[in-house]
């Protein structure tokens, strides 16, 4: 039996555009963070929609929970998640009502990753931009960026508690340096429209990238998902996937170092995205370090700013968990202030 004033198990979801990874999850300590008691992942596309997956989840529990907290690529308007990635719209109110759940909590996916940046094993996160003291923390802003199938980004500010928001800043306009990236935009793009870095900065960007300087090259285009396009780069098989790789690592460096410019990033970045682990050999041999630092003035301050690559894994459903206990407790505060 629970105690009274004991949050019980509730469910995490952490929803992205390829996968939904759902969570059974309880609280833990402030160190160690939200616990997880059950988990498992699932292809969004093969299930009709959010409440499907989670309905398949539940029936290998034990006992259903009452509650839901839902970290979700896109953002809310009217009830509905707006977002182009998902298979299909999430609607908390109709998931609520079909799993005849009490609660059903919404907030951005990079918003979950940061409120996880607590919780993160440094040792295993390596770096691909270096201060010249890795090993000393320092107290400041920390950004969370991610390729996936789209571009996240949100940003953590020191506070007790940690204010986090979101952003939508992989909608911003693509900067294309003069040449060789003007050269390649302008195979994505017809002139004098918006194209955002979410366009090359994206799985789905990265194969749009491979088959635009295929199609220049007159080469056929072999490879046909993205990781096809990182693996033939990083094996060097692959003239075409090479160029685009690295096109990709460019412009992320550069993306990166306009965040920690916005956010005065002095706690760091994490770049979070399974297939990011895959490349981190080539991303230190790539253009991304001399982009992220090449900001004029700036260059000293981003100097001092650490950039490490951190496995997504299980990360949305503990920053959801974290975010939803916090939101529990200033509640409960709040009811005894009263």
């Amino acid at each position: 039996m629970i105690a009274p004033n004991v949050c019980p198990p509730f469910l995490a979801a952490d929803v992205g555009g390829t996968h939904a990874r759902m969570a059974l999850m309880a609280p833990g300590t402030r160190v160690s963070g939200p616990v997880v008691l059950a988990y498992k992942v699932y292809r969004c596309a093969d299930y009709a929609d959010m409440a499907s997956i989670a309905r398949a989840f539940c029936a290998e529990l034990p006992e259903a929970p009452r509650q839901l907290v839902l970290a979700c690529t896109g953002c809310a308007l009217n009830g509905v998640v707006i977002n182009e990635s998902l298979p299909w719209p999430i609607v908390p109110a109709a998931i609520a009502s079909a799993l005849q759940l009490d609660d059903v909590l919404l907030l951005n996916d990079f918003e979950a990753l940061a409120h996880a940046t607590a919780y993160i094993d440094i040792a295993r996160s390596p770096l691909v931009n270096a201060p010249a003291h890795p090993d000393v923390p320092v107290i400041g802003p920390m950004v969370v960026v991610g390729p996936g199938t789209g571009l996240g980004a949100a940003v953590r500010l020191p506070g007790t508690p940690p204010t986090v928001l979101a952003s939508e800043a992989g909608q911003t306009q693509l900067a294309a340096r003069v040449g060789r990236e003007q050269e390649v935009l302008s195979l994505l793009a017809a002139p004098d429209t918006h194209v955002s870095y979410e366009h090359v900065l994206s799985g789905p960007g990265l194969l749009r990238l491979y088959r635009a300087l295929c199609a220049e090259a007159g080469q056929e285009a072999t490879c046909a998902e993205p990781a096809d396009v990182s693996a033939a780069a990083v094996d060097g098989s692959d003239a075409r996937a090479v160029e685009t790789l690295q096109l990709f690592c460019g412009w992320l460096g550069s993306f990166t170092g306009d965040l920690a410019m916005l956010y005065q990033a002095t706690g760091g970045i994490w770049l979070a995205g399974g297939f990011l682990s895959r490349i981190v050999a080539f991303m230190r041999n790539s253009a991304f370090a001399d982009r992220f630092l090449d900001k004029g003035v700036m260059r000293p301050f981003l100097e001092k700013v650490p950039v490490r690559v951190v496995d997504h894994g299980q990360l949305g459903v503990i920053g959801a968990a974290s975010w939803f206990l916090d939101r529990q407790a200033r509640a409960k505060g709040e009811r005894e202030f009263r």
